[in-house]
């Protein structure tokens, strides 16, 4: 399984270009994504989810669908943005739930998935409780839950473990090795503790890649 870059380009502006030339094949596996803010990493995640269009080149998509196709967002693809996102007046079980039902997953596919999840983060005590009134390590695990909830095969963490002390970080580092690392999980970091659980490192300090 792999989800292959081919000579990307992208600029928000046309004297700042992200990308001029950006090649990889993402393969089955953690890939880690590390360096300064500003420096592509979450642009390249926002391409590979097809939030972001790239002014040149191609994405070719482990299934292949097109990656700016609505049923690649809606299927084929989780991504955890960095703002946690979850909806703040449902509960948590309220959140995964919605996640399974724009997924069009069935019932008896995404309630075992849920008790699951919730039991491995830790949550399940917490399912009923409203989103916002979640401590900011419970609402990162939540958040995680919810993007793994409809078992997509291409994963995408932007910095899922920031701000967390230890004990919540490992949780996290846990559920990734347990449930993403047999999917082409990539994640996006500052974060050190993280670069254990990789297969393969991409470093946008030392060069920034395209």
């Amino acid at each position: 399984m792999k989800l292959i870059c081919e000579h990307l380009a992208f600029a928000y502006t046309s004297d700042a270009p992200v990308f001029r030339d950006f090649s990889h094949e993402f393969r089955t596996g953690i890939t880690v994504l590390k360096g300064y803010s500003g420096s592509g990493k979450t642009t390249l995640l926002k391409l590979l989810a097809g939030y972001l269009g790239a002014d040149s080149g191609r994405i070719a998509t482990p299934t292949g669908l097109k990656v700016t196709s609505r049923r690649y967002r809606r299927r084929d693809v989780a991504y955890m943005f960095q703002g946690i996102n979850l909806l703040p007046l449902m509960s948590v079980e309220r959140n995964l739930r919605l996640a399974a039902e724009m997924a069009m997953l069935p019932g008896h596919e995404w309630k075992p998935r849920c008790e699951e999840l919730l039991r491995d983060l830790g949550l399940t005590e917490l399912r009923k409780r409203r989103a916002d009134k979640l401590s900011g390590g419970q609402a990162q695990r939540a958040a995680l839950a919810r993007t793994l909830m409809k078992g997509a095969p291409t994963v995408l963490l932007d910095e899922p473990t920031s701000g967390l002390d230890d004990a919540n970080t490992d949780i996290i580092k846990k559920l990734v090795l347990k449930d993403a690392a047999d999917r082409i999980c990539i994640i996006s970091t500052h974060d050190s503790r993280l670069l254990e659980l990789a297969d393969e490192i991409i470093d946008f300090d030392s060069a920034l890649p395209g």
